[in-house]
């Protein structure tokens, strides 16, 4: 049996931490990666979106993690003991956290990427404004802009469409301007509604 095909009968079609039922991904828990079931979990975009800090964190989503963390699946205990001190300001995620045991593997695992030390700011591409910017947006310029390495000017006021994400810097994104690819930071834009 695939893996894929084990962890849908394992969780019952439904994202072992939260329940949705819909766009359920598998998610290796690193630094454990490819150590099959134990190591890899059936969850949601929403669940994955906020565990990888591309989302703000949701308290009200996580309440899920108090059921979640009794779970025999060392990969989910890890998930939830990671996002309990992420969200360890909440009365209920310190309650769950006093009576969360791991053994001293799983928590050696659960400690492994430092990830729980750090608190529940999440570092997000954000215009001008401080909107939130996403693949695929429109963003127009505020300043006007010369390209490095190019003669290309970039007027206040133009409007860059389908942008992408510069994955490892939350201050750039990159944009086509007159069929060129460039890498715009992102103080100098504001997204479209």
């Amino acid at each position: 049996m695939k893996l894929e095909e084990q962890l849908q009968q394992r969780s019952g079609h439904q994202c072992e931490l939260c329940g949705a039922t819909d766009k359920l991904n598998m998610y290796d828990v690193a630094p454990r990666s490819g150590d099959g079931p134990d190591s890899t979990v059936l969850i949601c975009d929403t669940c994955r979106a906020q565990i990888d800090r591309k989302a703000e964190l949701d308290s009200k989503h996580w309440s899920c993690l108090t059921t979640a963390m009794w779970s025999e699946v060392p990969g989910i205990q890890v998930l939830a003991w990671r996002m309990l001190h992420r969200l360890k300001k909440e009365s209920w995620a310190m309650e769950s956290l006093d009576m969360m045991y791991l053994d001293e593997e799983t928590l050696t695992w659960a400690q492994a990427t430092g990830d729980h030390d750090n608190d529940d700011v999440v570092e997000l591409h954000r215009d001008c404004n401080g909107n939130v910017l996403q693949n695929g947006d429109s963003v127009t310029l505020i300043k006007s802009l010369d390209v490095k390495g190019s003669t290309l000017n970039a007027k206040m006021g133009t409007v860059v469409k389908n942008i992408r994400l510069v994955e490892d810097n939350t201050e750039q994104i990159e944009g086509k301007i007159e069929g060129q690819l460039i890498v715009i930071l992102t103080k100098y834009t504001r997204k479209q509604n």
